[in-house]
């Protein structure tokens, strides 16, 4: 698949900012389910935890629509 531009209401939007957005919220509702069990407590620096799981969404996201 190519990685065009996104027509969104007029304005032409790169395909990887909107990943972008969905990866915050798949990382978001991640992060909620790790506070809502305390595994974070187990992590040695719960920032750089949560931009690691960040990383990993957005990477397997990309992966997954280049692949098709």
């Amino acid at each position: 698949m190519r990685f065009t531009e996104i027509n969104l209401f007029g304005v032409y939007v790169a395909p990887i900012s909107l990943m972008m957005v969905a990866a915050w919220m798949v990382t978001i509702g991640l992060l909620r389910f790790a506070a809502r069990f305390g595994l974070l407590r187990y992590v040695w620096h719960p920032s750089l935890f949560v931009f690691a799981v960040y990383m990993i969404v957005l990477s397997s996201m990309v992966m997954l629509v280049a692949a098709r």
